[in-house]
């Protein structure tokens, strides 16, 4: 009498699978989006870039310390423009 292991081999399959992580191609779309998130908002005069949660008085404070001549946010990012810091 003999018990098949069957189950216990595809139990071990699926947990290998699991811990195997991504693919060769999951990790370039991931590498990718994590690239493009990365410089989402670029100040166009001095070209630092800021990652995609960055709030709008973050960008505002880089334009006031790093371009005190600059009056108009708009001139350093575009989704800027018209902001209001009050």
């Amino acid at each position: 009498m003999g018990g098949g292991n069957a189950q216990k081999s595809a139990a071990a399959r699926e947990k290998n699978l699991k811990n195997a992580g991504k693919t060769p191609e999951q990790r370039a779309e991931a590498s990718a989006k994590a690239a493009k998130d990365a410089t989402a908002f670029m100040c166009k005069i001095c070209r630092t870039t800021f990652m995609v949660n960055v709030k709008p008085p973050t960008l505002y404070l880089h334009m006031s310390s790093k371009h005190p001549d600059c009056t108009d946010c708009g001139l350093c990012f575009d989704s800027m423009a018209g902001y209001d810091p009050q």
